[in-house]
């Protein structure tokens, strides 16, 4: 097994993650999820990266939990398997939390398989680009779980409530053609540019002002669930603080400057 299970790499303002077990097709094992958590936190913090790129090495995105997991956690006493189901889902959530709430454009761009919990933590991120061997499955059904990675979230704000149902109810697999047409994904590329063309996608996105963009975001994220009043109360407190930001004097001057007549 690699060292390094999930590897980060940064150009250009752009922070690419990987997950790293080709061998597992990047199930997430649990010294998986400690390492994503890591290297979330670090992106999340770190003020030179303008957006994130989530990939999978290999033929896979994320094939879900790690089967090794689900033997420990059936072997383990009686009297311990609910309390330690309860303890792993804290540190489950806790990840996709982390992708999720990221104050910056994220964008997953799946290149295999994205199962169960790798489905999840696909739209857990802002934007999906995937390749014509990407292929999402919302399988947990198949093991008499529900999904918990967010799926029961995400997914119906992608697709409506009936389909994501019918979905999660079947645990059947969406091949990336269909999965345009449902918007799971959000855009198809090629397997040989998936990534390239993911990374100018998250330039792009991440190009405008960190400020704006992290209120902005944290805004829409909650505005389904949010009364038009109570965003116009966030959306107003926001603003306050774009009045005071550099990015925003710095083009209200230039625009200024281009707008002042010559004498």
């Amino acid at each position: 097994m690699p060292d390094e299970l999930v590897v980060l790499r940064v150009s250009n303002g752009v922070a690419t993650i990987t997950l790293n077990r080709p061998d597992k097709r990047n199930a997430m094992s649990d010294a998986m999820r400690a390492q994503f958590a890591g290297v979330l936190e670090r992106v999340g913090q770190d003020r030179d990266v303008r957006a994130v790129v989530l990939t999978g090495a290999g033929k896979g995105f994320c094939a879900g939990g790690d089967v090794a997991g689900m033997e420990r956690r059936l072997n383990a006493p009686q009297g311990e398997v609910g309390f330690n189901g309860w303890a792993r889902q804290q540190g489950v959530h806790a990840v996709q939390s982390l992708l999720h709430d990221m104050a910056k454009p994220t964008i997953a761009a799946v290149n295999g398989a994205a199962s169960g919990l790798g489905a999840d933590t696909a739209l857990a991120c802002d934007f999906v680009i995937a390749s014509p061997a990407a292929s999402f499955t919302w399988s947990y059904i198949h093991r008499g779980l529900i999904p918990d990675g967010g799926g029961m979230y995400f997914l119906p704000r992608r697709v409506g409530l009936s389909r994501a149902k019918e979905l999660i109810f079947t645990g059947r697999k969406v091949e990336a053609e269909e999965a345009l047409r449902l918007g799971i994904a959000d855009r198809l590329a090629n397997a040989n540019t998936l990534l390239p063309e993911a990374e100018a996608w998250a330039a792009q996105l991440g190009a405008g002002s960190p400020v704006a963009l992290a209120l902005g975001k944290s805004i829409l994220d909650q505005s389904l669930e949010m009364t038009a009043a109570q965003v116009f109360a966030q959306g107003s407190q926001a603003q306050g603080i774009c009045y005071t930001s550099t990015e925003h004097r710095t083009a209200v001057a230039a625009f200024l400057a281009r707008a002042k007549p010559v004498a």
